[in-house]
């Protein structure tokens, strides 16, 4: 039984409302998965954040005009599923690669991120994107760095006294 066109009005504006503030998007082909790994799959997107939806590609194509990821356009052929990654950049690309790796049927067609298209065999490279807290320890690492450096080159003469001291110490049997 096919949409009736308030339906369909109603599925192109909730993944076109997703796909706006999307940060990156996967196109996979699912032919020959079953229901139960789809909703495995679904479930596992949840739990990262990851909006996943399968639509018609021709209400796929509509959804994502006017948006970063029109460039899907082309790649929207076959029974697709349409993963949005809401928060982190790398959080679809992950869910489907991880999925793919116990289920060779899930394909992943194009990865699209900031307005380009990738191919689907790019999927590892956005997954190995940083998660949002890694980035910011990475970041925090990055600041802490300089400032770390500065206090240890600060206190070296007094830790190479000390050091001399206790060599000193040391050399003369204890007494010194």
């Amino acid at each position: 039984m096919g949409l009736k066109l308030d339906d369909k009005k109603t599925v192109v504006a909730e993944v076109n409302a997703v796909a706006a503030s999307a940060q990156s998007a996967v196109a996979a082909h699912y032919r020959g998965l079953s229901v139960s790994q789809i909703t495995s799959l679904r479930a596992s997107a949840r739990r990262q954040g990851v909006y996943m939806r399968v639509v018609k590609n021709t209400l796929a194509r509509k959804a994502v005009e006017g948006t970063d990821f029109a460039c899907l356009h082309d790649s929207l052929k076959g029974p697709t599923v349409l993963a949005f990654s809401r928060e982190e950049p790398g959080a679809a690309a992950r869910v489907i690669k991880e999925f793919a790796k116990d289920n060779e049927k899930l394909v992943p067609v194009a990865v699209a991120i900031g307005g380009q298209v990738y191919p689907g065999s790019e999927l590892g490279r956005v997954a190995s994107l940083p998660t949002l807290n890694e980035a910011r320890a990475k970041l925090l690492g990055l600041l802490q760095a300089p400032m770390s450096q500065f206090v240890r080159t600060i206190a070296e003469p007094q830790a190479k006294l000390v050091r001399l001291l206790a060599a000193y110490r040391d050399k003369q049997g204890g007494a010194a």
